[in-house]
């Protein structure tokens, strides 16, 4: 039976509109949730800080559908169902001996959704998360099922992947995998900010994952290397480094926050899921007190973009919590920030004050938007459909895929409409 009242998304900043919200147990049922209602929605795990999810008809949650891991050694793939999350896969996979390229920072999320909205981790050499999907199936708005793969049609699984929640309900995806391996994390901290710039690449190609953590005024970043133990390892631990100084205790993202539930860093080794996110499975993320947006850039860009945001360092620092720096390597999904390049990520997480931090976003947006940022689809942005989707050179075609797949437009909402209108 559907639940009634107001849910909210993970931040609490969105209040949905959907009148009910379905927890479907089998595959039959969430098929003819989906035939029978006017207007379907999927809501993961609310992960988004804008209305990406919202619908004014049923919201569907895939969390009480059986789990499913598949594995295919001789292809090196992985069927799971799509409303699992990360973590409960990577355990999964992990036990066989199996793992995924890359992570997000945080394990909580879903695969669906995750993929849905391009959603990263970090690693020059790493594309976001939806680059490792091989296949789909999909509840379309009959509730038939459709499957799109690679070895049968690879374009337009391209289009699909990054789908916004468009097409249908994805109930399961086929992620490519690779055998297990082990990864060491270390942080360093003091790292002079001009070296964003004049040691971009070297700070960046230090280790399989990197990340920088600022508030752009402080004149100092915070750099988390994640190193796979069966490649070259990151600078010697004991000596000074462009700067910065190696980490004698464990840190969390957000300056002053308890790192109780990080993941293992001191260059402890461990198992590849318990090292490339951020923080640990076994917790659960506070709700509320904070708003996330994100920008990637063409690399060339990064020098440009971090004097823009020094430059409004005075503005951002007071309403941010943290800011990160990522590099994600270039993809050939649609939607994604990252298609056709090889791209740097600003990362940024603010106090939950919506008017002055989108005051700020605005301003960065006005700075980042002319060097080619395409904002994260699943976070908060001042810039018109228009402006985001001219950036974008396969949008027409995601259109015509949207109208294909779903011509009376049971699985769009406002969010969806003002991006690429019906008719």
């Amino acid at each position: 039976m559907p639940t009634t009242g107001a849910p909210t998304n993970w931040a609490g900043n969105i209040t949905f509109s959907a009148a009910r919200l379905h927890h479907p147990h089998t595959a039959d049922e969430l098929r003819r949730i989906v035939g029978s209602a006017d207007r379907v929605r999927v809501l993961g795990t609310g992960h988004s800080f804008n209305r990406i999810a919202d619908t004014d008809g049923d919201l569907v949650s895939l969390d009480r559908l059986p789990h499913r891991v598949e594995i295919d050694p001789g292809k090196r793939t992985a069927t799971v169902a799509a409303g699992m999350r990360y973590a409960q896969v990577a355990q999964a996979l992990h036990a066989e001996g199996f793992a995924l390229a890359n992570l997000a920072s945080l394990p909580h999320i879903t695969v669906a959704g995750a993929c849905a909205t391009a959603t990263h981790g970090s690693g020059s050499t790493q594309r976001c998360l939806a680059a490792a999907v091989a296949g789909l199936e999909i509840v379309g708005p009959g509730g038939e099922l459709t499957r799109i793969t690679r070895d049968d049609d690879p374009d337009r699984l391209n289009g699909a992947v990054v789908g916004l929640g468009g097409l249908g309900v994805v109930t399961a995806m086929t992620l490519d995998i690779e055998p297990a391996y082990d990864v060491a994390q270390w942080v360093w901290t003091g790292l002079p900010l001009d070296r964003l710039d004049d040691s971009f690449e070297e700070i960046f190609g230090a280790a399989y994952s990197v990340s920088v953590f600022t508030d752009w005024r402080s004149g100092e970043g915070v750099v988390w290397l994640k190193c796979r133990t069966d490649l070259p390892g990151p600078p010697a631990p004991e000596e000074p480094w462009l700067g910065a100084r190696p980490a004698d205790r464990h840190h969390h993202p957000v300056p002053a926050m308890p790192p109780l539930h990080c993941t293992e860093q001191l260059g402890a080794p461990g198992p590849w899921h318990e090292r490339l996110p951020h923080f640990r499975p076994d917790f659960t993320p506070s709700n509320g007190d904070e708003l996330q947006s994100e920008l990637l850039l063409p690399r060339e860009a990064a020098s440009a973009a971090f004097a823009a945001l020094r430059g409004l360092g005075e503005r951002i620092a007071p309403v941010v919590q943290v800011s990160e720096v990522r590099t994600v390597a270039a993809d050939e999904l649609w939607l994604s920030p990252a298609y056709g390049r090889d791209s740097v990520a600003f990362h940024f997480t603010w106090v939950p004050d919506h008017e002055a931090v989108m005051e700020v976003v605005a301003a960065m947006e006005e700075e980042l938007l002319p060097l080619g940022a395409r904002p994260h689809w699943g976070k908060l942005t001042s810039a018109t459909p228009e402006r985001i989707l001219s950036s974008y050179d396969r949008a027409a075609d995601f259109a015509r895929l949207l109208a294909g797949h779903d011509p009376a437009g049971k699985f769009r909402n406002a969010y969806l409409e003002g991006y690429f209108p019906t008719g």
